[in-house]
């Protein structure tokens, strides 16, 4: 695997917005057949990466935090701003409402073991490919990796 990213990547993916409705995203994943989109500003540059697993929330729900009542209070077991995060992914209507952002991402001229590496230590399924002013250029999934792995 001694291949850069740039040279097994797929150049001008897919892409999205922020302001795509939700239903057209979706429409896209399942007709193409992939478990994710980068979303991307009006000049190109990534702004977020929408997945499989960001739309569960969508299906799924979200259990309330644990709490106790105590005194006429609420006493909440864990942090309730985490679950205004997921209240807010279930109930998305656009991808930049659903959308994880800050998305790790790899450059053209990073190596294959680089990019396997990442995936792998951050437990993700794809990798958007950025330039040097953060514009999405392709993307690279582990599905690249192994087709490397069995060419190489």
């Amino acid at each position: 695997m001694n291949q850069t990213v740039g040279e097994v990547m797929t150049p001008n993916p897919l892409t999205v917005q922020p302001e795509t409705p939700l239903s057209e995203a979706i429409k896209i994943l399942a007709e193409k057949r992939i478990s994710g989109l980068p979303v991307v500003d009006d000049e190109g540059a990534l702004v977020g990466v929408i997945s499989d697993t960001d739309l569960m929330w969508q299906e799924t729900g979200v259990e309330p935090p644990p709490y106790i009542m105590f005194l006429d209070s609420v006493i909440y077991l864990e942090n309730p701003k985490r679950y205004e995060k997921e209240i807010h992914k279930a109930l998305g209507q656009t991808v930049g409402e659903v959308m994880t952002s800050k998305p790790i991402t790899i450059t053209p001229e990073q190596s294959m073991r680089e990019a396997a590496r990442v995936m792998h230590d951050k437990n993700i399924r794809r990798l958007p490919v950025i330039d040097t002013e953060a514009k999405v250029v392709g993307i690279i999934t582990r599905g690249d990796i192994i087709r490397t792995m069995a060419n190489g």
